[in-house]
């Protein structure tokens, strides 16, 4: 079993491919947090991932239960935070990624007319 570096205790393992395989299916292939289609795009299947509910470093079990759909972005943003519930770990990832979103837009994203030009 895998040793977690924030706690060094036993974590329990990842998920195995048909385990996970199993986990997308029951959950349609879309992240449970923010909705993204695993199966609209060959680009978002990519991102698709198993998250642990409650992250295997804070001892969160390999339990169906505790496992759900996710897309890359929204494990990061969740990270190893423990929650309330599910629905508060999605308050807070949903939350977090409007912020994420402004933030970008007022710093980063090309101006609509320029990008149009470009």
């Amino acid at each position: 079993m895998p040793l977690s570096l924030m706690t060094l205790s036993v974590v329990d393992s990842p998920v195995t491919l048909k385990e996970g395989l199993k986990i997308l299916e029951r959950d349609d292939h879309r992240c449970r947090y923010c909705g993204l289609d695993g199966r609209a795009s060959f680009e978002n299947a990519l991102v698709m991932r198993v998250d642990f509910v409650v992250p295997r470093a804070r001892k969160g079990k390999k339990d169906p239960n505790n496992l759900v759909a996710c897309c890359i972005p929204c494990n990061t943003i969740k990270g190893t935070r423990v929650y309330a519930s599910f629905d508060e770990a999605k308050a807070f990832v949903l939350k977090k990624q409007e912020e994420l979103r402004k933030n970008w837009e007022s710093k980063i994203a090309r101006p609509l007319a320029r990008s149009a030009n470009a």
